[in-house]
């Protein structure tokens, strides 16, 4: 007989300690057995069960194994008999769940991290109780996302014996909707910028289009969202704003809910004074001041109070102070509105990097890491470098989003923490467009900026229009060997239906490159290319190409030395810094082509959101060049405007120069710059809107011999298949024979 989930031994043994037997009339321990067992070794199982063999029986003992061998989680039941000395442990074995399905929650990132999340796999013990609590888990996770009343339902499938399939069904509930948010209080905040800082808000008129406001409610944030809408008045100068904790009244029968918040605005602030206390003089005072954005006179703001504070942890953690310690104090004087502000800076001990220890690197090798991060071990700590350090891991196009933090090892040393997040670096990437000229596009493209987490970029591409062909295949290694030399080589071919005849290039380049400074690379290249023009439009514009500009297909081999500097903080949405290329293309160096061809280009980019409280970047480009021929210089090698790439609303290299036949000859000078701005009005999507002015000039003699310019605006946005572009230009000074368009499409430009 035995006791299921019990410790039960056989009736004699049971009888004999009813009938008064002492310790000395117990039986001695000769041998354990363990019978069933497979989950752990024997050896594993004497540890836990503790028995003495030699000794009497020790009923004390052998009920604590019991209940030890319980809380391992592997056993349904366990029962012992004892026979001539032979203590045998007899084990029922939880099943293994052998397969594990989980259906209706989502997809490839959706659903990994709900396994991670769970921590259920295939191989687990299949427990009652655990499995509760991932039911109970699972529902919990989808409040968070806003689905209300989720059912999970448990199946279980023997597969064999002590193995089950088991299948999570998970039926979401309904999403509460926020049909109404009242603002009760509110007069100097504008809904909508209040709306801007917090999580949940009522839902948009065409909330179902996709970057717009769906009014789904996230409950996690709910608490949360009192604080920013209060963090938004202190921007504003109402350091006595108070705001009440949200009051959420829904109708389960609908699910929908109004949201309710009661706000006192109190008076606005302006500063009357700015004092900055330094405990050590390691810093000249006028130096801080200078950085200092909340001056006397200006309205309070607590988002600049926070910039200075940084600014001023920034001036002295130059110095080698990784632990500088500003704490503000504001005086209030509310009759008169008038705040002062005193910063009280403690800058702590200087210090040495001693380690950099990275981590949230799956792909990513760490030396492609480290080779970024411009304080070394055994490095006196500067700050301002770790802000560069993090734009540099940024520009690479191979990380969501970097962290670096200070780890104190000791008074003199510390240790940086890199945090990183991989992005998508790998694309394939494929889409369509139409101008007006170009007629149906398509592009067609596999690249890899990280390949196998070494730091190296490849791609293959295909364009295809009505009027041109293009394959290119590259590889691009930033850093040869870890070192401050790269290394770059293109392999392409193209056909172009110009307007008056076809362009066909073959060649490939090669480019080295070695980094001078942090931001700056020098470059030297060497293209050959053979290209050849033809299928004319008529004959006589053969004739005429062939007399006066056009000899036969011709080989062009050229050593371009170039720079490029970059301090921009990002590689696709630049907020602020620059990027300057220049290079100087000597063709002569064999082959049929001899010119000499300067080009430069300059962005500028500049995040103005502390200024309009919204997430607008001003944009500048410009582009310039200038060719002089050295015996001969072809057609095609000269200049051409109009396109995406230049002055938007006139067809790809449509704005050239003419001659006395009326022939395209191209620009042996031009210059080209827009300005843009660019505004998010998404906090999650990677989608922002462009109103851009265009403005070029090209000529022969002169730049200024043609000059054309256009408005627009635009979208660009970073969808699953890449970065897309949508231009909607306007041609503003077009002449007659201009050839205009009125959209344009990209995938995988930048600005």
């Amino acid at each position: 007989m035995r006791l299921p989930k019990s410790l039960s031994l056989l009736i004699p043994l049971t009888l004999f300690f009813s009938m008064g037997a002492d310790a000395t009339d117990l039986p001695t321990i000769k041998e354990v057995r363990y019978e069933g067992l497979n989950y752990i070794s024997p050896l594993i199982a004497n540890e836990i069960a503790k028995v003495q063999v030699g000794k009497p029986l020790d009923i004390n003992r052998v009920d604590a194994s019991v209940r030890d061998f319980y809380a391992q989680g592997y056993f349904k039941d366990i029962w012992i008999t004892e026979e001539e000395g032979i203590l045998t442990y007899h084990f029922i074995e939880k099943p293994v769940i052998a397969s594990l399905i989980i259906s209706g929650y989502g997809a490839g990132k959706e659903q990994q991290q709900l396994d991670k999340e769970i921590g259920l796999k295939k191989g687990d013990v299949y427990d009652e109780n655990k499995i509760a609590s991932v039911r109970r888990q699972i529902v919990r996770l989808l409040e968070t996302q806003g689905f209300y009343n989720s059912v999970v339902e448990v199946k279980t499938e023997e597969i064999t014996t002590n193995a089950l399939k088991v299948t999570l069904e998970i039926n979401k509930g309904e999403n509460i909707i926020i049909q109404k948010a009242n603002y009760y209080g509110r007069d100097n905040i504008s809904i909508s910028r209040i709306e801007a800082a917090t999580a949940n808000k009522e839902k948009d008129f065409i909330g179902w289009m996709w970057g717009f406001n769906n009014g789904k409610l996230q409950i996690n944030e709910l608490e949360a969202d009192s604080l920013r809408i209060r963090d938004v008045y202190l921007q504003k100068g109402y350091l006595d704003a108070d705001v009440s904790a949200p009051f959420l009244k829904t109708d389960f029968t609908t699910y929908d809910a109004v949201l309710d918040y009661h706000i006192n605005e109190g008076e606005r602030y302006r500063v009357s004074e700015v004092e900055i206390i330094l405990e050590e003089d390691v810093i000249e005072l006028e130096k801080l001041y200078d950085e200092l954005k909340l001056e006397k006179g200006k309205v309070y703001n607590v988002s600049k109070m926070r910039q200075d504070i940084e600014s001023i942890r920034y001036k002295i953690g130059d110095l080698g102070y990784a632990f500088v310690r500003v704490t503000p104090d504001l005086d209030k004087k509310q009759e008169s509105g008038e705040v002062r502000l005193i910063y009280y800076v403690q800058p702590g001990g200087k210090v040495r990097v001693k380690d950099v220890v990275i981590s949230g690197n799956s792909k990513t090798l760490d030396r492609v890491v480290r080779r970024n991060i411009l304080l070394a071990p055994g490095e006196e700590y500067m700050m301002s470098k770790i802000k560069r350090s993090k734009n540099m891991l940024m520009r690479t196009g191979s990380f969501e989003s970097v962290d670096i933090q200070e780890e104190r090892v000791d008074e003199e040393n510390i240790n940086l923490l890199v945090k990183v997040k991989e992005g998508k670096t790998g694309e394939f990437a494929f889409g369509v467009g139409y101008g007006s000229y170009d007629g149906l596009m398509g592009s067609v493209s596999i690249k890899d900026r990280n390949i196998f987490g070494t730091g190296l970029t490849a791609g293959v591409y295909l364009d295809k229009s009505e009027v041109s062909t293009a394959y290119r295949l590259n590889l691009f290694n930033p850093a040869v060997f870890d070192s401050e030399y790269s290394l770059g080589t293109d392999v392409y071919k193209s056909d172009y239906e110009n307007y008056d005849y076809k362009e066909t290039s073959t060649g490939f380049s090669v480019v080295g490159g070695r980094n001078i400074w942090e931001d700056l690379d020098l470059t030297l290249g060497y293209t050959y290319q053979k290209t050849k023009l033809s299928n004319f439009n008529s004959k006589e514009l053969e004739d005429l190409y062939r007399r006066y500009y056009y000899s036969g297909t011709y080989v062009k081999s050229s050593v371009i030395p170039g720079f490029s500097y970059d301090n921009t903080d990002a590689y696709l949405f630049a907020k602020n810094g620059i990027r300057v290329l220049g290079n100087i293309e000597y063709a002569g160096v064999g082959g049929d082509a001899e010119f000499i061809k300067y080009y430069g280009s300059y962005n500028y980019y500049k995040s103005i959101e502390e200024w309009v409280d919204i997430d607008l970047i001003f944009r500048y480009r410009a582009r310039a060049g200038y060719v002089q021929s050295e015996g001969y210089l072809p057609i095609s090698e000269k200049f051409y405007l109009g396109g995406i790439n230049s002055v938007r609303g006139y067809e790809s290299r449509s704005i050239t120069p003419r001659d006395k036949f009326g022939l395209r000859i191209g620009g042996k000078q031009f210059f080209y710059n827009t300005v843009e701005l660019s505004y998010n009005p998404f906090e999650i999507a990677q989608m922002r809107f462009t109103g851009f002015y265009d403005y070029g000039m090209i000529g022969n003699r002169n730049v200024n011999d043609m000059k054309r310019s256009s408005v627009g605006v635009g979208i660009e946005w970073i969808s699953p298949i890449g970065v897309v572009n949508f231009i909607f230009p306007y041609a503003l000074d077009k002449k007659r024979g201009d050839e205009t368009s009125s959209f344009e499409f990209s995938m995988g430009q930048r600005f």
